[in-house]
């Protein structure tokens, strides 16, 4: 599809009807029957499609609109609807009035003392991704539930659904101190309880660890006193946070030592389109260790061979029984070290995307489907290498949490 020129648009005369021209990304140009030329960006959210107005031509120019477009795809990125942005930013504050941003500021100065670093480093980045963005300049005592309702159902919608749980608890203590403080005299986070809105954020079929028993697990995986191959498979499983599915059916044409890069094909990815798993240097020496383990075969995790059928991998139940014999029944899953990463990989700010994309989540259309694997491939191979670096740190003798940490060059757009 060929992109929007001035002379395009300064060419093109109403008819009987409105009609539209295509630029990308959405953005259209309305041109109306009375010859009136409107900027729309198209976009779903939330699972429905919706228009936003940009603006008149050629009070608003084509470089202008791609401009606009821009600043709204990228509130989109971020899991806030557009125009919500725009409705709430157009309603200032007036000065006598504090912000929800100002009274959570001096919230956290008196909650944080006695807190770990961490544990007020991620509240900090929660209200700064997640909040201030939609609530953070308007006055406090305006708030409504519905807002705080749109906020975390967007998050839902994101698929950070602990995240959504915690930050609901984050906006409920900040309004309960502005009470406290004279600020406003009611609280409209306490109108409604998180599970009116969003669903379980824990699914007993996905039982995983929490982030403080992570570390156990890991320093549990290194003295597992079971097959050899199982135990380099639930490590590889914690350091790539690919499906069970996807692990237990990988093959060895499928890793490129020298790209560093596991290439899973389409027709095993969720998504039917090809899926590049960056491999850090922890998990290239893991692959090191066990391909004299089952290079001789087609699989990095056969079965065993019986001589009256053909060769198969280990089965699912080999990682859950693998679990089990570490005394992890009903407390953790393969698909467990997904939800992990992907809490602590948002929680320490690496972009949504980046994350949703390696996790295999990102939706892909016939379009997008040939170049989407590679999108945001480097800065997807700074946050493996961090997340491999990260959970050497947790094996360490005596740790019980540590962060990762993100990098500039993983949190880049």
């Amino acid at each position: 599809m060929s992109r929007l020129t001035d002379v395009k648009i300064r060419s093109a005369k109403p008819g009987d009807k409105d009609f539209k021209l295509s630029d990308d990304r959405g953005l259209h140009l309305l041109v109306r029957k009375n010859g009136s030329k409107l900027w729309q960006l198209r976009y779903r959210f939330a699972g429905k499609e919706q228009t936003q107005s940009l603006g008149r031509y050629p009070d608003v120019s084509l470089a202008e609109a791609r401009d606009k477009r821009d600043a709204s795809r990228k509130l989109l990125s971020q899991g806030i609807n557009p125009m919500t942005a725009k409705l709430i930013a157009s309603t200032p504050a007036p000065p006598s009035s504090p912000t929800f941003e100002s009274i959570a500021r001096q919230w956290l100065a008196v909650w944080s003392v006695g807190k770990s670093l961490r544990h007020v480093g991620y509240t900090e980045r929660r209200l700064d991704t997640n909040v201030y963005p939609l609530l953070g300049q308007r006055p406090i005592a305006d708030i409504q539930p519905p807002e705080i309702v749109r906020l975390l159902t967007a998050m839902q919608a994101r698929g950070v659904k602990d995240l959504a749980h915690r930050t609901y608890q984050t906006i409920n203590m900040v309004f309960r101190f502005a009470i406290a403080h004279g600020h406003i005299a009611r609280n409209p986070a306490a109108d409604f309880k998180p599970g009116d809105i969003l669903s379980s954020h824990r699914q007993t079929n996905y039982a995983r660890v929490s982030e403080k028993e992570f570390p156990d697990l890991l320093r549990a995986l290194d003295i597992y006193g079971g097959e050899p191959g199982t135990r380099l498979a639930m490590k590889l499983l914690a350091l790539t946070f690919v499906r069970t599915s996807e692990l237990i059916q990988a093959k060895w044409v499928e890793i490129d030592f020298a790209a560093a890069q596991w290439r899973i094909p389409a027709e095993r990815i969720k998504m039917k389109t090809m899926h590049v798993v960056p491999l850090a240097r922890q998990s290239l020496e893991l692959l090191r260790t066990l391909y004299p383990l089952t290079g001789s075969t087609p699989f990095l995790f056969p079965g065993q061979r019986r001589s009256d059928k053909p060769l198969k991998p280990i089965s699912n139940n080999t990682i859950l029984k693998a679990l089990e014999r570490l005394g992890y029944k009903g407390k953790m899953t393969g698909h467990g070290f997904r939800g992990i990463a992907s809490t602590l990989l948002h929680e320490q700010g690496y972009p949504h995307e980046q994350i949703e994309l390696q996790l295999a989540h990102q939706k892909r259309d016939a379009v997008s489907a040939a170049y989407n694997y590679a999108q945001y491939l480097p800065q997807r191979t700074q946050m493996m290498q961090d997340w491999a670096d990260y959970l050497d740190r947790c094996r360490e003798p005596g740790v019980v949490s540590v962060a990762p940490t993100a990098t500039d060059g993983a949190r880049a757009e």
